[in-house]
């Protein structure tokens, strides 16, 4: 058996079939290529991990983190009809596919829609949030909001622009989480450096021209079967007879490595083996909750259906960053364009979606505050853009990229702030826009990279993809 793709083939029979996945991890981590910091950062970080909760479809800024009464004080008239005319930019609003209704004589207009929640002041800060976040709310001394995003692609493309910082009409480039992957690599070789879960309907890749080796390893909160290809294809196989057949065939590879051993793409197989088997068994246990407290499920929100499957994924972050994972990508909203695409029905679908996440993510932020990991784990809420200020039909809002909302925590990030504004109707980034890759920028410089630094022959990157660090945000 000396041949390695039949050796291969003994392994994806033994339920090794993800070794590939690990020999394209450590293939990329040895090669030589990387010209990144290879675990050293170039400065001292001040976060380890980042935990990056994605909400698809693009959820309403001013019915979240950026209130805005000056909607209901004018709800039903154009923006040319209230003292704030002058956001209607003509150029914009050609690009703009919103704020459109019939009236009573069935004419078209532009008229702003109303608030469909109310909001409050929490925290010492005073930061203003909505009702429909209550549980977040409490946790806005340790957050520090947004409120100036902006991005270029109004169709739902834009969730793949705020991951990569490239347009879907460009050609495609990694995503954030694999450049953190590519920069640092892993704190924990049992496990993988780089998580997602949750749905993706549009690019499903990271790596890129970076290579497969920094693609996101999809898990699923399923203990016997948190990952595919991890259960051996033949059936009856015990954990025994499958560690023998891995040892035989883990000698016949040293004794080839003994007659090559300049061969270093044999030792990266080799040790790509290893790290298969070792994930095999290392994963499940992370996603096992039996040791944890009834009061820490309470506390994620394991206790309600309705917030049960988020908050078992957020869970399960926390415990991945206490073993050391670098990055944890958790989607939230299922559909092509993703369940918070609200063009109809705002007030239910929003409503019933922020019940889903508000309790299990301030849950998140408030075990790693207790545990004293959020001073080196960075959070994050994101959305790929916000909604207009104007109707769509009687009871939505439109896609709208020119000022939304996302928020960070932990990891360094002053907590009990916002930072930039958009204007009293929520339509332009008005105060210190930034752009989507400037969140990117703020990442990486907290866990210690120089982002101008991650680039490979071959792949220049624009100063817009790379971003600029929000100092402002950082204490």
């Amino acid at each position: 058996m000396n041949d390695p793709l039949r050796r291969r083939q003994f392994l994806n029979g033994a339920g090794l079939g993800f070794g590939g996945m690990a020999l394209g991890s450590l293939l990329g981590s040895e090669s030589g290529s990387r010209i990144a910091v290879n675990g050293h950062p170039h400065f001292a970080p001040k976060a380890k991990s980042v935990i990056w909760l994605f909400m698809r479809g693009g959820v309403s800024h001013m019915e979240s983190f950026d209130p805005k009464p000056e909607l209901t004080k004018h709800a039903g008239k154009t923006i040319a009809e209230t003292p704030y005319a002058s956001v209607q930019d003509p150029e914009l609003l050609k690009k703009v596919r919103v704020v459109v209704v019939n009236d009573a004589n069935g004419q078209q207009r532009n008229v702003i829609y109303p608030l469909q929640v109310g909001f409050k002041k929490y925290g010492q800060s005073g930061t203003e949030v909505s009702d429909w976040f209550p549980h977040i709310g409490s946790c806005v001394d340790d957050i520090a909001v947004l409120r100036s995003m902006w991005t270029t692609d109004d169709n739902h493309g834009a969730q793949v622009q705020f991951h990569s910082g490239k347009h879907r009409l460009d050609p495609p480039g990694p995503t954030i989480g694999a450049w953190v992957n590519y920069g640092l690599g892993t704190l924990n070789e049992n496990l993988p450096q780089f998580i997602s879960m949750g749905p993706r309907f549009f690019d499903k890749k990271d790596g890129h021209y970076l290579g497969p080796a920094y693609d996101a390893v999809k898990l699923k909160i399923d203990p016997k079967n948190p990952l595919d290809f991890a259960k051996p294809e033949a059936g009856g196989i015990s954990p025994e007879e499958q560690r023998l057949g891995f040892g035989l065939v883990n000698r016949l590879n040293h004794l080839t490595s003994q007659r090559y051993p300049n061969d270093a793409a044999l030792d990266a197989r080799i040790k790509s083996y290893e790290l298969a088997y070792r994930m095999q068994t290392a994963v499940p246990g992370v996603i096992n909750f039996d040791t944890e407290s009834e009061p820490t499920k309470q506390l994620y929100g394991l206790d309600q259906k309705e917030t049960k499957p988020f908050g078992e994924q957020l869970l399960a972050a926390r415990r991945f960053v206490e073993k050391g994972v670098r990055f944890i990508q958790i989607m939230h909203g299922d559909g092509a364009a993703g369940a918070w695409d609200q063009h109809s029905n705002l007030k239910a679908k929003h409503g019933e979606l922020s019940m889903q996440v508000d309790r299990p993510i301030a849950g998140l932020l408030k075990d790693l505050k207790q545990r004293g990991l959020l001073e080196e784990t960075m959070v994050v809420f994101a959305t790929e853009f916000g909604r207009t200020p104007g109707t769509q039909g009687s009871n939505g809002r439109d896609h709208h990229p020119y000022g939304f909302s996302v928020w960070m925590a932990g990891g360094g990030i002053k907590g009990g702030l916002t930072h930039g504004a958009t204007d009293e109707l929520g339509f332009h980034a008005a105060e210190s826009p930034q752009y989507v890759t400037d969140v990117h920028a703020t990442i990486l410089h907290q866990l210690g990279i120089n982002h101008h630094a991650l680039e490979v022959p071959g792949h220049k990157r624009l100063d817009i993809e790379k971003g600029n660090v929000i100092r402002d945000i950082l204490s």
